[in-house]
């Protein structure tokens, strides 16, 4: 398979290792000093290609590829508010297109067990819920796509809690915070590949699910096997559609 990378920094450089131990090729490694390489033209020998910059930038590349016609991994976040708009786009350029705001496997059960333990806690007096994440220095958005993402999850069966905010560590905002508010407190550090906590606390005892990454290779490898399920495919899919949840 022939894979173009758009976003060539730590993220890029592991999804491209990991793609050359499974036999893949790389046609082009896109940063911003080339970004000129992405148009149309260049882009015919391309298979799929994996994007991983930043909220700023994500959503005009992925239209970029969508318009060549070459089907598109998504692992930039922070984008989507544009999400309804992407797909939109996705369908009138009858393309492919694989989004996830986390691509780690783990992270993805990490996901559904969120889940079940949210309905679980539905009906348990006395506890409050809570989440904190942890990233380094460079990652722009706050709280990250793997957070919301969580929030989501939580809200769909924990009917207690519809929305949350976002609160920086050691800036707390406890007096924003309603009854049907999920506090999500962000704390930025090096070096941090990715930590997602939950949190259930009540006076007696809490109950924490916690997912912590060692290194990226999870997240790339994820996004590798995204690429090899994407190729040849037209449509909008998801983690669930990859490990079939």
């Amino acid at each position: 398979m022939n894979i173009a990378l758009i976003g060539y920094g730590k993220m890029g450089r592991e999804i491209e290792q990991i793609a050359l131990e499974r036999g893949h090729t790389i046609l082009f490694k896109i940063d911003v000093d080339n970004k000129d390489v992405l148009t149309a033209e260049e882009f015919k020998q391309v298979d799929v290609a994996i994007e991983f910059t930043s909220p700023h930038s994500a959503v005009d590349n992925v239209k970029v590829c969508l318009a060549a016609g070459v089907p598109v991994v998504i692992g930039s976040t922070g984008w989507y508010n544009q999400l309804p708009e992407v797909k939109k786009y996705c369908e009138e350029h009858t393309g492919g297109m694989f989004y996830a705001s986390n691509f780690s496997l783990g992270v993805n059960l990490f996901f559904e067990l969120n889940k079940k333990l949210a309905q679980l806690m539905a009906n348990a007096e006395g506890y409050e819920v809570g989440m904190l994440e942890v990233h380094h220095t460079q990652k722009v958005d706050a709280p990250s796509g793997t957070a919301i993402t969580l929030a989501e999850g939580l809200f769909e069966n924990y009917p207690r809690k519809t929305k949350w905010v976002s609160q920086v560590a050691d800036q707390p905002t406890e007096e924003l915070l309603g009854e049907e508010v999920l506090p999500i407190l962000s704390l930025r550090k090096d070096p941090a590949p990715g930590t997602h906590m939950v949190e259930y606390r009540s006076a007696s005892d809490r109950i924490v699910i916690t997912h912590e990454a060692f290194n990226r290779r999870g997240f790339a490898t994820g996004a590798v096997l995204a690429a090899e399920y994407l190729q040849g495919k037209k449509g909008i899919y998801t983690m669930a559609d990859l490990l079939k949840l």
